[in-house]
C-alpha cells in the first residue's frame, strides 16, 4: 500500500510516519515543506508521478489565537491544502483520511457524538468545516472515498510550545505555573491514540463515500484536575490562575467514541495520568 502523508514533518505526522514504517506492506510518501513539497501549491502537487492508494491529510495551521490575527493564512493553507489533497486523490483514484478537529462549539449535550450540530465558533474551526464540505463535495461529485476524523484535544511529547500541555511543562521547570481560566474542561487524547485511529481508518474497507468519526478519550478534565495529575508525578511546583476569561469559551467537551469503537475497532489506551507522566519523563 502506498500512503501519502501531508504534514509528515509536523507533530502528528512524525508519529504516524514512524508508526507506519514498522509495517512491511506499506510504502510512505512524505509530503511536507521539509521535503520541499507544499500541499497548498497545486503546481508542486500535480507533478507527483507515483501511484497512491491513500492520502492522509494532516497539514494545517491549528493554533486558534493565530486564526484571529492571521485569518487569511488560515483559510488559504487549510482550505487550499485540503482542496489539493482531494484533487490528488481524484487524479490517483486514492482514498482520503482527513484529520479535522473539534467542530461543535459549546455542546448542546454531552458526550458529543457525530450527529451533534457543528458550530463555526472560531476562524480555525470554520476553516476545518469548509474543508470538510470540500470532502463531501468531492465524494458526491467525483467518488473520492473519505474518512473524516474529528480529534478532540491532542497532546504528547513534541507538541508545539504554544499549546496548553507544553505551556505547563515549560513553566513547571521554574517551580511556578500561572494559567488563565481554571473553568473549562477538555477531553484530552494522546497523540499515539490518534495515530492508531488513523491507521484503523487507513485499512477500513467500506462502500460509503463519506464517514465521520469523533476521536477522543471519553472523559473531560478541568485545568486544576489536570494540574493535580501533574503534581502526582512531580510535586515540586505551585500553580495559580489569573482568572482571565477568553470570549466564546467552550466550557466542557466530552467525546462520544462509540461509533469509532464499533466501526473502526478502536479505542484509546493512554490515560491522561500516564500521558502526563510520559511528558514529564521527556524533560526531567
Amino acid at each position: 500500500m502506498k500512503i501519502a502523508i501531508t504534514g509528515a514533518s509536523g507533530f502528528v505526522g512524525k508519529y504516524l510516519s514512524n508508526s507506519l514504517k514498522d509495517n512491511d506492506d506499506v510504502e510512505i510518501l512524505e509530503l511536507s515543506r521539509v521535503q520541499n513539497i507544499d500541499i497548498t501549491q497545486w503546481e508542486e502537487i500535480k507533478t507527483i508521478d507515483t501511484d497512491i492508494d491513500v492520502v492522509v491529510h494532516l497539514a494545517a495551521k491549528s493554533f486558534v489565537p493565530d486564526s484571529y490575527t492571521y485569518p487569511r493564512d488560515f483559510f488559504e493553507v487549510n482550505i487550499n491544502g485540503t482542496l489539493n489533497a482531494l484533487e490528488l486523490c481524484r487524479k490517483k483514484n486514492a482514498r482520503l483520511i482527513y484529520v479535522s478537529s473539534y467542530v461543535y462549539g459549546p455542546p448542546q449535550y454531552l458526550p458529543v457524538d457525530e450527529l451533534h450540530p457543528t458550530n463555526d465558533f472560531n476562524p480555525y474551526c470554520e476553516s476545518k468545516l469548509l474543508s470538510e464540505q470540500l470532502c463531501i463535495s468531492y465524494a458526491k461529485h467525483f467518488g473520492v472515498q473519505t474518512i473524516i476524523l474529528r480529534p478532540f484535544n491532542i497532546y504528547g511529547v513534541g507538541q508545539p510550545k504554544a499549546l496548553i500541555m507544553q505551556n505547563i511543562i515549560d513553566q513547571i521547570k521554574s517551580g511556578k505555573v500561572l494559567l488563565k481560566d481554571p473553568r473549562p474542561k477538555r477531553d484530552y487524547l494522546h497523540v499515539t491514540d490518534l495515530v492508531k485511529a488513523i491507521e484503523k481508518a487507513i485499512y477500513k474497507v467500506s462502500e460509503e463515500k463519506i464517514i465521520i468519526y469523533n476521536i477522543g478519550f471519553g472523559k473531560s478534565y478541568a485545568l486544576d484536575e489536570m494540574l493535580g495529575l501533574f503534581k502526582n508525578h512531580y510535586p515540586n511546583f505551585e500553580y495559580s490562575f489569573s482568572n482571565e476569561y477568553r470570549p466564546n469559551e467552550v466550557m466542557d467537551t466530552v467525546c462520544n467514541i462509540n461509533k469509532a469503537k464499533t466501526e473502526l475497532n478502536w479505542e484509546p489506551t493512554t490515560s491522561l495520568s500516564n500521558g502526563i507522566k510520559n511528558l514529564l519523563e521527556s524533560i526531567l
